[in-house]
């Protein structure tokens, strides 16, 4: 975990390099003080050396604005260290979340992921910075001042060092107690966040349904549990902090009084006796340093455990001999297709299909059967369990992930549109668009008129998830940005099941137009959408149990034939 911490310092070397000589000469400047001090009263106020009390009065505060100069690099230059390892990280993540599969999402909230990218990488930046300065300055104070401390008098540095394994005990400790504690809390916030996350994304259905006291309840559930893990860390945190805090003022005790009593003897003169207790607390404070830095370092090091977990996260690969392909036909045949979803029970068993070139193929059925499943697993959203899939006869495994999704346009039942421009999110079917074809992507899908109605046109920003367009202009956006990649597979996944009546048959028109020359995968509730379908088949508990056109199945009298007869008698 350290190797690949510290490898995020590689690009910064230098000026990591030049911020550490600096921490080292603030280090070294913590003694100037104590040394000065004991020469003016040992030599120069018993000599009566005026003038160079003056002149090393002057040189001290030289000292001291140099040390001001040097300290302002530091704050400055070092944290822009850890700011631009924080970039970095959130970079590095951000791309990482790209390429995990379908399933990862599946299983992680939203919010916990965001939590990842701000509060823990903002820790990690923070101990980025402040861990190998507090480490080097410390560490360098402590044993210059020991040194310093023992030129003065043997006896009181050992008597004082005796007492710093105890700071030790006391640290190593309380630190498994803190680093536990501090992770519950890490987690709690994340769990706060996903929940503020859902909550503010439904907040339209919490209101519809005036479920507000229920969110209320759900919200501060969290709350309590970060209220509560944070207790710990603190509880743990105010054992560790005020045992050390008396150990080190057991110090400044044992120093007044073993000094008094050789002061007393005659074995210390009361210069050193002065300056022994100025220089303890530059031995000290460095010491209470360390003690305060197990806080960051607990915080830091939780965040980077939690940085590596979605690091280390399986990313979607493409198999070793996997090729790019250019434009593919789009014959899809599935042959002998098992898929479940992680330990649960297959959905699908056994499925064969061939669907031709060109044709408009049906899939129909209960929910739950399968159908979703099936327009999944031709992009490999999802990995096929057993048995393959093949497009134009090659093995879906065999064509790397990126070019076989450009060959699919997916249009579904929940459009997602970007907080961004309309003309954006048509680009989203292909960046590289002119403004022409996005025009003319939004004319084929029958948007383009109401487009042309608003102030800004196509630079009118939607807002999020697209909440300022009906659900039927929020569906033919989604149609646009298809008609703009101009792929030759189609999947339309329910994409006019949530719309009324009349938005459907205009919408209809829209799709009709879309499926013209490409292989379509339809999935529909509403089966008089589909009477024109080359194939339909009806999918129930992952396999099919019958398949054939319209007329054909009707003729049959079996399931589909029920569904229709049933949706008939609804509709009339």
């Amino acid at each position: 975990m350290l190797k690949k911490f510290f490898s995020y310092y590689k690009p910064y070397k230098l000026m990591f390099t030049l911020d550490m000589l600096a921490s080292c000469a603030v280090g070294m400047f913590g003694l100037v003080y104590p040394v000065i001090t004991r020469t003016m009263l040992n030599d120069f106020i018993p000599a009566a050396q005026y003038d160079m009390i003056i002149i090393f009065g002057t040189a001290l505060l030289a000292l001291y604005f140099i040390k001001m100069l040097l300290n302002y690099f530091i704050q400055y230059q070092g944290h822009m260290i850890g700011v631009k390892m924080q970039a970095r990280m959130r970079s590095d993540m951000f791309n990482h979340l790209q390429t995990l599969p379908y399933k990862f999402y599946d299983n992680n909230e939203t919010g916990k992921v965001m939590s990842r990218m701000t509060n823990d990488l903002n820790d990690i930046s923070e101990l980025a910075h402040h861990g190998p300065e507090n480490v080097l300055i410390s560490g360098i104070s402590i044993i210059a001042a020991f040194i310093y401390l023992m030129t003065i008098n043997v006896y009181l540095t050992l008597i004082i060092f005796v007492c710093v394994p105890f700071l030790l005990i006391i640290s190593f400790s309380v630190r498994q107690k803190m680093r536990d504690a501090f992770m519950e809390s890490r987690k709690s916030v994340a769990q706060i966040n996903a929940s503020l996350e859902s909550s503010i994304s439904g907040i339209r259905v919490t209101k519809a349904f005036t479920n507000s006291a229920s969110e209320k309840e759900k919200f501060e559930k969290g709350n309590n549990w970060f209220v509560e893990a944070r207790r710990k860390a603190f509880k743990a945190m105010g054992v560790f902090h005020s045992t050390s805090t008396l150990v080190t003022e057991v110090f400044n005790v044992v120093v007044l009084i073993a000094g008094g009593l050789f002061l007393y003897a005659g074995t210390i003169a009361i210069g050193d006796y002065t300056t022994f207790i100025v220089s303890v607390n530059v031995f000290l404070a460095p010491v209470r340093q360390l003690i305060m830095f197990m806080e960051q370092y607990q915080n830091g090091v939780t965040g980077f455990k939690r940085f590596l977990e979605i690091m280390e996260a399986e990313p979607e690969k493409d198999a070793p001999d996997a090729k790019e392909v250019g434009t593919l036909d789009g014959r899809i045949r599935f042959s002998n297709v098992t898929y479940g979803y992680g330990k649960e029970k297959d959905v699908l068993h056994g499925l064969d299909l061939d669907i031709k070139k060109g044709d408009i193929y049906a899939l129909v059925g209960p929910s739950g059967g399968g159908k979703t499943t099936v327009c999944h697993l031709i992009p490999r959203f999802y990995q096929v369990e057993n048995g393959n899939i093949y497009i134009d006869d090659m093995d879906i495994n065999s064509i790397t992930a990126e070019s076989l999704r450009k060959n699919i346009g997916i249009v579904q039942q929940d459009v997602y549109l970007f907080n961004a421009s309309i003309k954006e999110n048509i680009l989203y079917g292909r960046p590289d668009a002119t403004d022409e074809e996005v025009i003319e992507a939004a004319k084929r899908a029958n948007i383009h008129d109401y487009v042309l109605t608003l102030e800004k046109g196509y630079d009118t920003v939607i807002g999020e998830r697209g909440v300022k367009l009906s659900g039927g202009q929020k569906q033919r956006l989604s149609i646009a940005r298809v008609f703009l990649k101009n792929p030759p597979i189609l999947i339309l996944d329910e994409a006019t099941s949530a719309l009324d009546n009349t938005t459907e048959i205009l919408i209809q028109q829209s799709l009709d137009e879309l499926c013209k020359g490409r292989t379509t995968i339809v999935v529909a509730h509403r089966l008089s959408t589909i009477k024109n379908a080359n194939e339909i088949a009806v999918i129930s508990d992952g396999r099919i149990t019958e398949r054939g056109s319209h007329e054909q199945l009707i003729a049959k009298n079996g399931d589909y034939a029920k569904l229709y007869n049933q949706q008939f008698k609804e509709e009339r």
